[in-house]
Order: C-alpha cells, then sequence, then structure tokens
C-alpha cells in the first residue's frame, strides 16, 4: 500500500473538524441535560399539586357535609351548646375533663 502523506492544511482542517464536532456534541448534550432537569422538577412539581389537589378535595367535601348539617336547626341548636356551653333554660351545663 501507498503511504499517504497529510499536509498541515489537512491536519489543521480535520483538528477544526473535530473540535467544532466535539463542541457541538457537548452543546447538544448540555441542552438535552437542561431540559431533561427541568421535566423532572416539572414532575415533582405535578405530582405534588395532584397530592395537594386531593386534600383540596375531601376538604371540600367535608365542608360541603358541614354547609348541609348547619342547614339543620337541630344540629345548629346542639353545636351551640356543646362549643359555646349555651343551655336551655333550665338547663345546667356540668364540663368534665
Amino acid at each position: 500500500m501507498a503511504k499517504r502523506k497529510i499536509n498541515k492544511k489537512a491536519k489543521r482542517r480535520i483538528f477544526f473538524l473535530g473540535l467544532g464536532s466535539v463542541a457541538i456534541t457537548t452543546f447538544t448534550l448540555l441542552t438535552i441535560g437542561k431540559y431533561w432537569v427541568e421535566i423532572y422538577q416539572k414532575y415533582k412539581e405535578s405530582n405534588e399539586l395532584d397530592q395537594e389537589l386531593l386534600s383540596l378535595k375531601e376538604k371540600e367535601s367535608k365542608l360541603k357535609t358541614d354547609v348541609e348539617k348547619l342547614q339543620d336547626p337541630d344540629y345548629i341548636a346542639r353545636y351551640a351548646r356543646e362549643k359555646y356551653l349555651y343551655s336551655k333554660d333550665g338547663e345546667f351545663i356540668l364540663r368534665i375533663p
């Protein structure tokens, strides 16, 4: 086989082509890594917000039942007697810890 001599221009061209390829590859990998980190953070935030949504829905259902209960006058009277120690005429309230 015949040996091929590579002149300085060709060596320089190959060096800069390789350097450019490495730079482009590095830039691409860093950009992809940055987007992966952002996607992962959004995924974690989404999971946290889903859990918060579930707890808020539970709280909403509890508040709806409380609203329904407060529509009943007997419940309001019993609640006021228990919570605020109101009594009917002739009743004595004894608080036992």
